[in-house]
C-alpha cells in the first residue's frame, strides 16, 4: 500500500466549529454533572461561569500560538520550541495520557447509558463494540472523522436546546405563580447549600467537564485556511459553552431538587422520567450515549495525532510516523486504541466502579497540560516581544490573564488535595511526571539535551 508523505489538510471550518464544542459537551456534563450538583448544589452555575471563562482564555493562548504556526500535535511542538525539550516531551506525552484516561472514562460512560436500555448486557460488551467500531471509522481519513464529529456534536447541541427549551416550557407551564418556578434554586438550604467550600470543590469536577476543548489546537495541522478557521472557531467557544452549560443547570435544578439528583444515570434522563417525560428521557439517553461516543472518537483522534507530532519532534518512535495512503497515522492510532482495551477488562472485573477513578486522573493530566499551555504561551509571547514580532491572533489581556489562570488551576489543585476521590490523582502526578523526566533523560541522546533554537 503506498504510504503518503503527509497528513491531509481535510478539516473544514464547520468541523473545527463542532469539534470545539463537541469535545467541551460530553460526560462531564451529561452524566459528571450529577457529582457537581451533591457537591454545590445550586451554586454549581456560578462555578461553570468561571470555570469557562478561564478555559476560553487559555484558548485564546493557545489561539495565538496555533494560528502563527499551525502544525499536528501543536502543544508539544510549542512547549519544545519556546521552552525547552523536557516541556515539550513532557506535554506530549501527558497529554496523550490525558486522552487515553479520557478515552476509557468515554467508554465506561457508554455502558452505564446502554444499561439504562438494556440491563443485562454487560457494560465491557458495549465497551468492545464502540472500540472496534470508531477504530475503523478513524482509519478511513481525518474527513471521515471530521464528518462523524460534525453529526454527533450536532445532536448533543440540539438535544441540549432543545432539553432547554422544553424545560423552560414546563417550568412556565407549572400552575404556581412564577417566582415560585424557580423555588428549587434556593429552597434546599438555599443557593450556596455546602457554603463556600462546598462551592470550591464543585469547580474541581467542573473542570473535568471542560477538558477536551484544547482538542482544537491538535486539529491545526490538519485545518483548511487554519488562519480563518481556528480564530472562529476559538472566539465563538464561549459564549455557546457557558449557555449550553449554565442553561441546562438552571433547568435540571429548577425542575427537581437539586438533593435528589442521583449518580446510577444521567441526571438528564432521570429528571425527565420523573416529571413524566419518558419519550423525553429515552432520546436524551441516545443523546447522552451519542455524546460519550462522540469524545470517545475525539480521544482517539486526538490522541493518534499528539504521538504522531511526538514521533516528528523526535520524543517517540519513529515508526509513529507511518502514515497510511489516506493520511492517517495508523501505527498511533492502533496503539492508542488498542490501549483502551483496557477499559473493557477493568469493566468485565469491576462494572459500574472506575469511572470517578478515571475522572480523577483526566483532572490531573488536564490541569498538568493546561499550566504547560500557559507558561509555553509566556514564552512564546517574550520571544515576540524579543523579535519585534506581531502575532495574527492575540490573546487576551495578557500577561495578566496568563497569571490569573495560573494561580486559579493551582487553587484547583489545591481543593483536590480535600476531596478522597481526587486525591489518588494529585498523589500519582507528581510520579508520573517523574517518571517521564526520567525517560526523556534516558532516552534524549546527550547533544539533543540542550536546547537546540537560537534564544531570543
Amino acid at each position: 500500500m503506498k504510504e503518503a508523505s503527509q497528513m491531509q489538510r481535510g478539516l473544514k471550518n464547520r468541523h473545527l466549529q463542532m469539534i470545539a464544542l463537541g469535545g467541551a459537551i460530553g460526560t462531564g456534563l451529561f452524566y459528571g454533572s450529577a457529582s457537581t450538583i451533591s457537591l454545590g448544589g445550586p451554586s454549581v452555575i456560578a462555578a461553570y461561569f468561571i470555570c469557562g471563562i478561564v478555559i476560553f482564555l487559555i484558548m485564546r493562548m493557545l489561539g495565538e500560538m496555533a494560528v502563527e504556526e499551525p502544525v499536528s500535535g501543536s502543544f508539544s511542538y510549542y512547549a519544545d520550541k519556546y521552552w525547552g525539550p523536557f516541556p515539550g516531551f513532557m506535554l506530549g506525552w501527558n497529554y496523550w495520557f490525558s486522552y487515553v484516561i479520557i478515552s476509557m472514562a468515554e467508554l465506561t460512560a457508554v455502558g452505564i447509558y446502554v444499561h439504562y436500555w438494556l440491563p443485562d448486557l454487560p457494560q465491557w460488551v458495549t465497551a468492545l463494540v464502540c472500540l472496534i467500531a470508531i477504530t475503523c471509522l478513524n482509519l478511513v481519513n481525518v474527513r471521515a472523522y471530521g464528518e462523524t464529529e460534525f453529526w454527533m456534536s450536532f445532536i448533543k447541541v440540539a438535544a441540549i436546546l432543545g432539553m432547554i427549551a422544553l424545560g423552560a416550557w414546563l417550568i412556565l407551564q407549572d400552575s404556581r405563580p412564577f417566582p415560585q418556578n424557580f423555588s428549587n434554586l434556593w429552597a434546599y438550604d438555599g443557593i450556596l447549600p455546602k457554603g463556600i467550600w462546598g462551592f470550591c470543590l464543585a469547580m474541581v469536577t467542573v473542570i473535568f467537564s471542560f477538558g477536551g476543548v484544547e482538542l482544537i489546537g491538535i486539529t491545526a495541522g490538519e485545518a483548511e485556511n487554519p488562519e480563518r478557521s481556528l480564530p472562529k472557531a476559538i472566539n465563538q467557544i464561549i459564549w455557546r459553552i457557558l449557555v449550553f452549560y449554565i442553561g441546562t443547570m438552571v433547568v435540571i435544578m429548577t425542575l427537581w431538587p437539586w438533593n435528589q439528583i442521583g449518580t446510577q444515570n444521567s441526571p438528564f434522563v432521570q429528571i425527565f422520567t420523573n416529571v413524566g417525560f419518558p419519550a423525553a428521557a429515552n432520546l436524551l439517553n441516545f443523546v447522552v450515549l451519542a455524546a460519550a461516543i462522540s469524545v470517545y472518537n475525539s480521544a482517539i483522534y486526538g490522541n493518534s495525532r499528539i504521538a504522531f507530532g511526538l514521533a516528528e519532534e523526535g520524543n517517540a518512535p519513529q515508526w509513529f510516523k507511518k502514515l497510511s495512503s489516506r493520511g492517517v497515522p495508523v501505527h498511533t492510532l492502533c496503539l492508542c486504541s488498542g490501549l483502551t482495551l483496557f477499559v473493557v477488562a477493568v469493566t468485565y472485573f469491576f462494572p459500574g466502579k472506575i469511572f470517578m477513578y478515571f475522572l480523577s486522573l483526566t483532572v490531573g493530566a488536564t490541569i498538568v497540560n493546561w499550566i504547560t499551555i500557559i507558561v509555553t504561551h509566556l514564552k512564546f509571547k517574550a520571544y515576540c516581544r524579543k523579535a519585534g514580532k506581531t502575532t495574527k491572533f492575540p490573546s487576551l489581556w495578557y500577561p495578566a490573564a496568563d497569571y490569573f489562570c495560573l494561580a486559579f488551576l493551582c487553587f484547583i489543585v489545591l481543593m483536590m488535595t480535600q476531596m478522597p476521590d481526587m486525591l489518588t490523582a494529585v498523589l500519582i502526578m507528581p510520579v508520573w511526571l517523574a517518571i517521564l523526566w526520567c525517560c526523556w533523560r534516558r532516552l534524549t541522546p546527550a547533544p539533543m539535551m540542550t536546547h537546540t533554537m537560537q534564544k531570543p
